[in-house]
């Protein structure tokens, strides 16, 4: 990350406020001279309250100090010209704009401390995004790849919604869940399953294996983060892939997690799985209750998987997001390119904020010269492939 575009963020406000201190200060004049041309008994003075009162609005509490000095010495100035300086009238306007001045500046010491705060606490929520949803790269062996998040909580980076990556010896392997919930009190449970599949995902040679063994790592640690108002209602939907280097097919298990959207040819089709029960709702299962759904994954194919927060966004009229119709427009564009006109939708279908968390990975099966269809996994792979693959046990 470049280091000097925070400067360059914060040099734009800086200037953009200073330019704006204009306003009052040639307001503070024009109220000053006009008062002297205007008939005795119309007074103007007051007015001028108004100077520090909308300089509060943009600037911090030494401008707006100096602004407020300035509206006091143009009060006193007035009342100077018309020889009544120290009359009880001009004595109380000159106090009672010296106190609201130094309310305003009160008021804005007291907003830039929240403000820094705020910004501290974004800087947190930042790192502990990186921390836990490490930013997948670009390529990931045979595949382009791209992912967006969208936390519900207005000053949130980061929710119930999971994802992660890692290659392997044979190809990469790919998980995106939700957990229950949303916000700072999903976190935890997000970061548990994460850390179990980066670690698992290298030890088991099968999708069923991987699935019970972050189904135990739940069972084991979900107690721990469980308060006593959510025991027993806590759990999460997963889905697991794999995509190995050779061969143009790709593995998926499904712990009732929504379908991924296969796009391709200018369609985009939810792709058929068989879903095991989420993880953490009836404890550890036998790994042969683990369906492992196969299917073709040409070059050029575009793999979309997203969680709930994507198809249960509503808009104005409770109508849900429209996903694959919407995402069949963006068929032949790029992951990131996907990943952005969807954003940009969703956002403008839901008025611009979301209900729940939503997490999005868009994966393009590049081509490459050393793939080849396998055979041998006893299973016969067409568009969409239904049976278990015998040999992931």
């Amino acid at each position: 990350m470049d280091a000097r575009r925070p400067l360059a963020g914060l040099r734009q406000p800086w200037r953009s406020s200073h330019a704006l201190l204009l306003i009052p200060i040639v307001l503070i004049l024009v109220i000053a001279v006009v008062d002297q041309l205007v008939p005795a008994d119309i007074h103007l003075g007051p007015l001028l309250v108004i100077a520090p009162a909308i300089t509060v609005s943009f600037a911090g509490p030494w401008p707006t100090g100096l602004i407020g000095l300035l509206a006091v010495g143009a009060q006193a100035y007035i009342g100077w010209h018309f020889g009544v300086l120290f009359s009880r009238n001009v004595l109380v306007q000159i106090l009672a704009l010296a106190v609201l001045s130094a309310l305003t500046v009160f008021y804005c010491v007291i907003r830039e401390r929240r403000r820094r705060q705020l910004a501290q606490v974004r800087m947190i929520a930042e790192a502990a995004q990186h921390v836990l949803l490490w930013p997948l790269p670009e390529q990931i062996g045979p595949m382009k790849v791209a992912c967006l998040y969208l936390a519900a909580e207005a000053e949130a980076q980061i929710g119930g919604d999971l994802y992660a990556a890692t290659p392997t010896d044979n190809g990469v392997r790919v998980m995106i869940g939700d957990v229950r919930g949303k916000g700072l009190s999903a976190i935890g449970e997000a970061a548990l399953i994460i850390g179990a599949f980066r670690e698992a995902a290298h030890h088991h040679t099968a999708l069923p294996a991987l699935a019970f063994a972050l189904e135990e790592s739940v069972a084991r640690n979900l107690p721990t983060l469980e308060s006593e108002e959510e025991r027993g209602e806590r759990f999460a939907t997963l889905m697991l892939m794999e995509i190995p280097d050779e061969g143009h097919i790709i593995r998926i298990l499904s712990c009732g997690h929504p379908p991924p959207l296969l796009l391709s040819h200018g369609s985009a089709v939810a792709v058929p799985v068989h879903p095991a029960p989420p993880l953490g709702i009836h404890g550890p299962a036998a790994r042969d209750d683990y369906t492992v759904d196969v299917f073709s994954f040409e070059p050029g194919d575009t793999l979309l998987l997203y969680t709930d927060g994507v198809i249960e966004a509503r808009d104005a009229d409770g109508v849900f997001y429209p996903l694959a119709e919407r995402a069949t427009r963006w068929a032949g564009s790029s992951p990131e390119k996907l990943l952005h006109h969807i954003r940009r939708d969703l956002l403008d279908h839901v008025g611009g904020s979301l209900g729940d968390d939503a997490a999005l990975i868009a994966l393009c099966r590049t081509p490459t010269g050393t793939q080849g269809r396998r055979h041998g996994h006893g299973f016969d792979v067409g568009r969409f492939g239904h049976a278990r693959d015998r040999s992931a046990r």
